[in-house]
């Protein structure tokens, strides 16, 4: 997957359980090798656009009840990045998974402050 701001690759991984989902989708709606994993409305050869997919998205979030105005396809990312530097306290792993090409990025994407760098910086003796 190309990151759309830079045209660089971004990494991601894929679970198991993805992996059978998604072989799964390819099934069920026939899809080829060349065809994107979520085609175009329009064009099967084409991929979904961000906005068909906002939709999407919009529409499952409120068919399980949940206030689509709170949830976004971006807010997904970050909650995600956040995630997993809560967990890590890894901003280089942050920042290679988020496709940024300067530390800066991630944490300003995360909102990282001194506190946050001082509290990791306390778990770490030399």
């Amino acid at each position: 997957m190309l990151q759309r701001k830079t045209s660089r690759p971004v990494q991601f991984e894929i679970t198991e359980q993805t992996r059978e989902a998604v072989e799964r989708w390819f099934a069920k709606q026939d899809l080829h090798k060349d065809e994107p994993l979520f085609p175009s409305r329009v064009s099967r050869a084409r991929p979904m656009t961000t906005r068909q997919y906002a939709r999407l998205l919009g529409f499952r979030l409120r068919a399980i009840g949940l206030d689509s105005l709170a949830y976004g396809t971006h807010s997904l990312r970050r909650t995600k990045a956040s995630m997993i530097y809560r967990r890590t306290g890894n901003l280089r792993a942050v920042q290679f998974l988020l496709g940024h090409t300067k530390i800066e990025s991630p944490v300003r994407y995360l909102g990282i402050d001194v506190d946050d760098a001082l509290v990791i910086a306390e778990q770490v003796d030399i």
